[in-house]
């Protein structure tokens, strides 16, 4: 298996310029490196191609889609990299950017991956549609999109169909919800962990749950990490931080189990602003976290030699 990473310069879906950066820095600080250094093959495919050109203009506040053309382009050439890649058997690595990259990946990852599952780690539900979106940000609407909920051309991107079923959604870190998520998660069938719980039966608990909850009911699990999952002062670099989140050594005992489970096909990594960030503290700690994925990862092909 080979790691593929794929470049996500978007930040239009959060409706403000920064996050477009964050592939680039992590570029920068030597990710493909120390993935590398595992011994692992990975090639970097570079950037989706983006019509995102200099600053984000303002847009009016009623809109209730802003800059729908551009997520919903770039998302549609992200979801023909992402199928190219799993159908040739990698692993994608998809680098954002802003959260809104997830229609993109679900779409290109479910057209092979019929029973797909998506475990979402994120303070912020991203279940918004137009109807029930306090900003009009697109970021905060992508997962309902992929369950065929809302706009058209959100929910019609790359292929005309619905892109994953809810009861293959686990939701987890959640502590940010509009009222329009909350019924909408009440009125569905995704398995929820938010913080509360998480803080009450603990972080292996809710990974083993998730896991036991996915196994035999998907054939592959990707996993989409936004990085504001993380506790606001963790994270200066991002755009809508939160407390009461979840520690570092939390995420790794998260994203470590599900990379050592087996069923791990694919990540999102998004959410990384550059701009706003403090000496790169932000972006080190994805470079660790990503980077603890891996090892992870490459722990079950030691295991298979061993006992082969």
């Amino acid at each position: 298996m080979a790691i593929q990473i794929i470049g996500m310069p978007l930040g239009y879906g959060a409706g403000v310029q920064g996050a477009e950066y964050g592939p680039g820095k992590l570029r920068t600080l030597g990710l493909e490196q120390a993935i590398r250094w595992m011994g692992f093959d990975i090639y970097d495919t570079g950037d989706i191609e983006t019509s995102e050109n200099g600053r984000i203009k303002a847009c009016a506040f009623d809109n209730r889609l802003k800059h729908i053309d551009v997520v919903a382009d770039a998302n549609t050439r992200l979801a023909y990299r992402v199928y190219e890649s799993i159908s040739g058997g990698n692993f994608p690595l998809i680098l954002g950017g802003d959260h809104s990259l997830g229609l993109g990946s679900i779409a290109g990852l479910s057209k092979q991956i019929k029973r797909l599952g998506v475990i979402w780690i994120d303070a912020h539900g991203d279940l918004n549609t137009e109807s029930t979106t306090p900003s009009g940000n697109i970021h905060g609407m992508s997962l309902a999109a992929s369950m065929g909920l809302g706009a058209e051309r959100l929910v019609n991107l790359f292929d005309h169909r619905k892109k994953i079923e809810d009861k293959n959604i686990v939701l987890i870190g959640t502590r940010a919800l509009d009222d329009g998520e909350i019924n909408l998660l009440n009125n569905s069938k995704i398995k929820t962990y938010n913080m509360d719980v998480i803080r009450k039966i603990g972080i292996k608990s809710v990974a083993k749950r998730a896991l036991s909850y996915l196994r035999g009911r998907v054939d592959g699990i990707h996993v989409s990490f936004d990085i504001d999952f993380l506790d606001a002062e963790l994270v200066p670099g991002t755009g809508t931080p939160v407390s009461g989140g979840g520690s570092i050594e939390e995420a790794k005992i998260l994203l470590g189990a599900i990379a050592r489970s087996g069923m791990m096909v694919s990540m999102d990594f998004a959410e990384l602003d550059p701009l706003i960030d403090k000496g790169d503290a932000t972006a080190n700690v994805c470079v660790d976290l990503l980077s603890h994925v891996f090892a992870c990862i490459k722990t079950i092909s030691k295991g298979a030699a061993m006992s082969g």
